[in-house]
């Protein structure tokens, strides 16, 4: 009897522990689903990428630029510059002396810069020059974006070999006197030709007195040609022109001979149609990467 109670007792023990077991397990597996069944904690939305707005091409324009044919070289090759950094702008250049390209202006040619290879030319366009020089109260430069681009020289130039054997001014004046050489020289309304004018002066020599020994040329280029083709024992040059066309210099005209500094001046029209494109390339002008193609003809900057 003692044997039945005791394993009575022992089997109530199992099945009370087996019970707190069952118990515990629920318990455990209750809190383990309530907390699977918590809302999952919120996530930040990936963010969306936005594409940057794409530039818009510039509308495609023309600049029209007259420049003294002495720049003729440079500027093409700053033309090419500028184009391939802005393609949409197309330059247009016409080179003539600066007289003939002052005329057209005049005479309503389209027009959006010019440079000139003297102050005259410039002067006789600009409302705000002296009276005495723009004698017909011409208005053509915008103010305000008149400058002085560049300076060259007057040069006394050879053809190969330097046949008459000019050594200097000095020489080529005792050569003239004694009808010994042939010069060529710009005509009267050019600037090469009014600085050639001013070494005349200087050295008290009258044109008129020489003119059997004189050929005359429209434009620098022209005068140039004469050298370079042997047509002419010298001739009377910038010495940017002597460099493009590979002439000898034999002697270069100081300021004093030449009348003053030979100084290119450049503006805006107010005529242009587009003031902004045309200030943008004259701004260009004046760049490093232009200075460079300038000085290594042998022009200067200008002060």
């Amino acid at each position: 009897m003692k044997k039945l109670i005791a394993l009575a007792l022992a089997l109530a023990l199992v099945f009370s522990l087996a019970a707190c077991g069952s118990s515990s397990t629920t318990t455990t597996t209750t809190e383990d689903t309530a907390a699977a069944t918590e809302a999952p904690a919120a996530t930040e939305a990936p963010a969306e990428e936005t594409e940057e707005p794409a530039e818009e091409t510039p509308e495609p324009y023309e600049l029209i630029v007259f420049a003294a044919a002495s720049m003729t070289e440079t500027l093409t090759e700053i033309k090419d510059m500028y184009e391939a950094e802005n393609p949409w702008v197309t330059i247009t250049y016409n080179f003539d002396s600066s007289g003939t390209l002052k005329t057209q202006i005049e005479e309503g040619a389209d027009c959006d810069i010019f440079i000139s290879a003297a102050q005259k030319q410039m002067n006789q366009l600009d409302i705000t020059a002296d009276a005495s020089v723009n004698t017909d109260g011409l208005d053509y430069v915008l103010q305000g974006t008149r400058i002085n681009l560049v300076e060259n020289k007057c040069a006394l130039a050879v053809p190969e070999g330097n046949p008459a054997g000019i050594t200097s001014y000095d020489d080529l004046f005792e050569k003239l006197a004694a009808g010994e050489v042939f010069l060529a020289i710009g005509n009267s309304d050019v600037p090469v030709g009014q600085y050639t004018e001013s070494i005349f002066a200087y050295y008290g020599v009258d044109m008129d007195s020489v003119a059997s020994c004189l050929t005359y040329g429209s434009n620098v280029k022209e005068v140039t040609t004469a050298v370079s083709e042997n047509t002419a024992d010298c001739g009377i040059i910038y010495g940017t022109d002597a460099f493009s066309a590979g002439l000898e210099v034999v002697e270069y005209a100081t300021a004093e001979m030449a009348g003053g500094q030979v100084v290119y001046p450049a503006a805006v029209l107010n005529i242009t149609s587009n003031e902004e494109g045309a200030q943008a390339f004259l701004d260009y002008l004046t760049t490093d990467e232009c200075v460079a193609v300038f000085e290594a003809v042998g022009f200067a900057m200008a002060d």
